[in-house]
């Protein structure tokens, strides 16, 4: 009886926030899906999805270049960062990648505290490409290891936050408590003819109870005190980038997409004048990538996406939801594989994902699950395959039997 396995499947994956960008976690699919289906065709799609990789994958998907620059870090020390100069029909944009200056995985374990880091290297990495001549530029937020309402970023590109008494406020997000003033008046001059577009997750919001602080804050290090603390100055300080700042009518502090990047999302907005956008709508449906993901779904039989955890905000505007949300349009299967499943997994399946794995076959550390990530995902991958061929064979036998019975009745 012949078994019905998928001829062609696509790997359409985000990547694992500290393991593996989504390059990587793409090709340790592709890997282990070939180890148990080697005649399979497989398509290997990394997600653009701001976070950590994107730059890298635009650049290489339009033919265009890195370009390196050293920046102040999330913890003030220098980093070496990129912004990608893209190629092809979107030739004259740059993508800054806001994790490549102020990413989670350039913050120490034992430094990471969201009051204290900085989205100074953002800023840099733009005014770099602004001095290069570009008037279009387009900021991922994701993965981010700060929740500094872009104060950061403004400084660099030419903004003073100052207190009650006109001193200039030290970087971090918990002295945002004592800000009285946002002086814009020496911003980068290039800034005025510049169209600058935050590709972000936009159910991100900088206050309240579902705010950057109180959400991603004990994420990136932040005790519950902190959190607290945290959210009242980011609270003072969406007051001051209203008042003071260029965006007026937005809603700083209950915006869509205000939050992303620990409120990146708010300060280049009201600071300068960006534009908010959900990220998959500038990055993939803009012709900005170059990937036509929709076609690639149409014509797959079984599609694999991925994330670090699976839990209550996939579904939440993060990849695995946004590929199964378009893979239901087209009436094609998905698996997702992550690194770890956590509260609220389950709810994915009303999103329109199948199925769900985690690449951790045995109880094991998380930092042994991150080191070995690549082998990880590939054996995950694996076993996925043999369950879905194990599958296929039952219900083939299933539905031979059923025709038996059938043809016996009616004789």
């Amino acid at each position: 009886m012949a078994l019905k396995v998928p001829h062609r499947v696509l790997v359409a994956p985000s990547g694992f926030k500290e393991s593996l960008d989504a390059r990587s976690v793409a090709a340790a699919i592709g890997a282990g899906v070939r180890r148990a289906l080697p005649c399979a065709a497989v398509d290997l799609v990394p997600v653009p999805d701001g976070g950590e990789g994107t730059a890298e994958i635009l650049a290489e998907a339009t033919g265009g270049t890195l370009v390196p620059v050293t920046v102040t870090g999330p913890v003030g020390e220098p980093v070496r960062a990129s912004w990608a100069r893209l190629g092809g029909v979107t030739r004259g944009t740059a993508v800054v990648e806001m994790a490549s200056a102020a990413g989670l995985r350039l913050v120490p374990t034992d430094r990471r505290d969201p009051g204290a880091t900085t989205t100074r290297g953002v800023g840099e990495l733009v005014a770099a490409a602004l001095d290069d001549g570009i008037r279009r530029i387009v900021i991922g937020c994701g993965d981010s290891g700060t929740s500094d309402g872009g104060a950061g970023a403004l400084r660099a590109l030419g903004a003073r936050i100052l207190d009650a008494d006109s001193h200039e406020l030290p970087d971090g997000g918990r002295h945002l408590a004592r800000a009285a003033r946002l002086d814009l008046d020496d911003l980068h001059p290039a800034l005025a003819d510049t169209e600058i577009v935050l590709a972000c997750n936009v159910h991100n919001v900088l206050c309240g109870p579902t705010g950057v602080a109180r959400v991603f804050g004990p994420q990136k290090g932040a005790t519950p005190a902190q959190v607290e603390e945290l959210s009242a100055a980011l609270e003072r300080w969406a007051k001051v980038l209203e008042r003071d700042g260029r965006a007026h009518g937005l809603d700083v502090r209950f915006g869509a997409g205000t939050g992303a990047s620990g409120g990146l999302g708010a300060g280049l907005a009201a600071g300068i004048g960006a534009r908010i956008a959900s990220r998959f709508d500038v990055l993939l449906d803009s012709g900005l990538s170059g990937i036509d993901l929709d076609s690639l779904i149409a014509r797959a039989d079984l599609i694999i996406t991925a994330e670090g955890s699976i839990d209550v905000q996939t579904p939440r505007g993060k990849v695995p939801a946004e590929v199964a949300r378009r893979a239901q349009r087209a009436g094609v299967p998905v698996l997702a594989i992550a690194g770890s499943l956590g509260e609220g997994a389950r709810d994915v399946h009303d999103v329109g994902i199948g199925a769900i794995a985690s690449i951790i076959p045995v109880p094991m550390r998380l930092e042994d699950a991150v080191a070995n990530g690549h082998d990880l995902l590939v054996d995950a991958a694996a076993r996925s395959m043999r369950l879905l061929m194990l599958g296929s064979a039952v219900a083939s036998r299933s539905k031979g039997r059923a025709k038996k019975r059938k043809h016996r009745a009616a004789a």
